[in-house]
């Protein structure tokens, strides 16, 4: 029996020696006993406290124990508590069956019965606290319940995730394996076709001209590894937190157009052209280096997705910060794809499927984030695409 619930016990009368005898009767261990004079100091009481029963003497002036009692079944709160009438009048049947009517579920005549009173008071009290704990016992296990739910959430969620990263390890270790094998295909079958040129003995296969030749396209399929073995390295560095930054004074208008020039045999293989709009300085404190990436990934992507058309890029500055724009009038990118782009290994624009890691515009942004920047997209599909970089000018301005 769950003996540690207290219950509290509502007697009313509107005589006080016998509120103080009928308290001395069942008051009890784990038991409160309150006293109303009248029906409405009992009113007053059953608003603030939750009982386990009510003793109500039926004859009180005002009020009396009926109207009280039908007054206690018409409230939510109170129509619950199981009702014992007390009355010093008969035993006649209507005034009983008045009683029940009015919601009582036990009468007590007086002079009263010292051992049915005490029993019935135990009744109700006990059942009282069964009912409890019972409720107790549902509201734990319906918390016990919503918390299994939250941890099967969870854990779906965690399922999802490694599922997501299986998926992502197996698609980058396709990629990888794919990307690698180009250039390493390339620079194998150059080597292969040289050694037959030598066991031949055909030394005008190794003339200036051709060596030279030869010599350019080693360094293209070089250039390439290096470039996704750093991809590779730099997104681990992100991941891990270890990606340096090393910002150093520089004009970004003097970087911006160095690359340009820089890219000019890219452009000439795309069929593409270029063009620069920065008329002046735009001095700040960077990372060379890190900004370097981000402009050679945004316009390594204008040629790949440009389909031959114009790239423009602008440098300028706007309400404090430096500005970097590049765009072309290419294949464009969807709405959809313009959430995703910025996602590791995400490499599908518009409806084509691009060579590389998918890690150029992850690091790009985590690049321009980690100088306190943003980078953005505006785009439609088939109506080319515009990258705008964003980076802190005030705080960092070299005089």
């Amino acid at each position: 029996m769950p003996s540690n619930i207290e219950a509290k016990l509502l007697i009313v009368d509107d005589l006080p020696e016998k509120l103080l005898a009928l308290e001395a009767l069942i008051r009890g261990e784990d038991r409160a006993v309150y006293k109303a004079l009248s029906a409405d100091e009992a009113l007053s009481l059953l608003l603030q406290h939750e009982f386990a029963m009510a003793i109500l003497d039926v004859q009180m002036p005002g009020m009396n124990g009926f109207e009280l009692a039908e007054l206690m079944r018409s409230t939510a709160k109170t129509k619950s508590i199981p009702i014992v009438f007390v009355s010093a009048a008969g035993r006649e049947m209507n005034y009983t069956f008045k009683g029940y009517e009015s919601g009582a579920v036990d009468f007590l005549h007086k002079p009263l019965d010292i051992h049915a009173v005490k029993s019935k008071v135990s009744v109700f009290v006990d059942l009282y606290r069964q009912r409890k704990a019972i409720n107790r016992q549902v509201e734990a296990l319906e918390c016990s319940r919503r918390e299994q739910e939250v941890l099967l959430e969870r854990l779906q969620v965690t399922q999802e995730e490694l599922e997501h990263a299986v998926r992502m390890r197996d698609d980058f270790m396709s990629i990888v394996s794919h990307e690698v094998r180009t250039p390493l295909n390339g620079l194998i079958l150059e080597t292969q076709l040289r050694k037959l040129h030598l066991d031949r003995g055909n030394a005008d296969a190794f003339t200036l001209d051709k060596m030279r030749a030869m010599v350019d396209r080693d360094e293209r399929q070089i250039k390439s590894l290096i470039r996704l073995i750093e991809d590779m390295l730099d997104a681990s560095r992100i991941r891990t937190g270890k990606l340096s930054i090393r910002p150093t004074g520089f004009d970004l208008t003097k970087l911006v157009a160095r690359m340009l020039e820089n890219f000019a045999p890219q452009v000439a293989d795309a069929d593409a052209s270029l063009s620069l709009d920065a008329p002046y300085p735009v001095l700040g404190t960077w990372d060379e280096f890190r900004i370097e990436q981000v402009i050679a990934n945004l316009l390594t992507n204008a040629l790949r997705y440009g389909a031959k058309s114009p790239i423009h890029v602008r440098v300028y500055v706007d309400k404090g910060m430096a500005c970097v724009d590049v765009s072309d009038q290419g294949i464009g990118i969807s709405v959809e794809n313009q959430k995703r782009i910025f996602q590791q290994f995400e490499r599908v624009s518009a409806s084509h499927i691009s060579a590389g890691l998918g890690l150029g515009l992850y690091i790009s942004e985590q690049i321009v984030a980690a100088h306190g920047g943003t980078i953005s997209v505006q785009s439609a599909v088939g109506e080319g695409a515009l990258f705008h970089v964003s980076l802190p000018l005030s705080n960092n301005t070299v005089s």
